[in-house]
């Protein structure tokens, strides 16, 4: 039973994983311990958002390490993480190549010393369907990672997939749906599926199994807000704001060009991988959220809450 646990990071997903642990039944602050790894730099700031996230955790009860994931060696990352018994990874998007290998490795040597459980940055894709050699060069060093956990016996593992984050659908560059255009793209196939996840609902999933897992150990645990096609996404996209968006499809014959052409493209590189339909979704009935009973934000409700102005920005 997690009581002592200590989550590395505090973006958009750490303190969401964050607030969900600090809110959960069964936490109670006289016996489970929430501590986030920030760097020095980021609790002595005095730039108002940093100043507004730290005074945001102490209102949760959260308490502070001081740590550099990516300065830090294995070893020195290994002597933190033995003081806690649970470590969630939520750092990684930007992170320099190695860093989840290198924090994997970290936990792997706590856990050796000492009962440790932990849950890698790999919020994300279902990364064995996909397998090694994706146009994604980033999903090889997840499975490089789930290869070390499942490799030992020490340290104890759990992988939460949540699909893509239901914001990032949204996000211009990534080229799905343009608001400012009124455009929708579907990446391979109309047909082709993709499985979305709001932050906070990740962050629900986390705490959930973190401090009520009823058995959930070492292996891979699906979550979903929604699994749908790009044509619905499409569909909802016109219902919600009251007009029609374009339909462009990005089949695989474009999207070999786009990567002939921007061979570097992170963000190319993430719609191949999407067009190409395998381990990027997956069905309600697979989830921890439906054997649960947990409600969670589907793209009808996600676009519900959209003000209507972002059509016009």
């Amino acid at each position: 039973m997690a009581s002592n646990m200590l989550v590395l990071g505090a973006g958009e997903l750490g303190l969401a994983v964050l607030e969900a642990l600090a809110r959960h039944p069964k936490r109670s602050t006289n016996s489970r311990s929430i501590t986030v790894a920030l760097r020095q730099a980021t609790l002595d700031s005095a730039a108002p958002d940093k100043k507004r996230l730290v005074q945001q955790l102490r209102a949760l009860d959260v308490r502070f390490e001081a740590v550099d994931v990516v300065q830090a060696s294995a070893s020195e990352l290994a002597a933190v993480f033995a003081r806690y018994d649970t470590v969630i990874s939520c750092t990684g998007m930007g992170l320099p190549s190695g860093t989840q290998t290198k924090l994997a490795r970290a936990a792997l040597e706590a856990g050796a010393e000492h009962q440790l459980r932990y849950l890698p940055w790999q919020f994300g894709m279902d990364y064995d369907a996909i397998g090694l050699g994706s146009s994604q060069d980033l999903f090889d060093e997840q499975l490089g990672v789930r290869a070390l956990l499942r490799d030992q016996s020490s340290t104890e593992w759990l992988i939460v997939s949540t699909g893509l984050f239901m914001s990032f659908l949204f996000v211009p560059a990534f080229g799905v749906v343009d608001l400012a255009s009124k455009t929708v793209r579907g990446l391979g196939s109309w047909d082709n599926r993709i499985t979305l996840t709001t932050p906070e609902d990740i962050g629900r999933a986390t705490a959930e199994v973190v401090l009520d897992p009823r058995g959930l150990v070492n292996q891979c645990v699906y979550v979903a807000g929604d699994t749908l096609s790009y044509a619905q996404v499409a569909d909802l996209l016109d219902d919600r704001f009251g007009t029609h968006f374009r339909r462009e499809l990005w089949d695989l014959d474009e999207l070999a060009r786009q990567m002939r052409e921007q061979p570097d493209s992170v963000m190319v590189k993430y719609r191949d991988t999407f067009a190409q339909g395998t381990g990027v979704a997956w069905g309600q009935e697979k989830t921890l959220n439906r054997a649960r009973g947990m409600d969670m934000t589907d793209v009808k409700a996600y676009l519900a809450a959209m003000d209507a102005s972002v059509l016009d920005e």
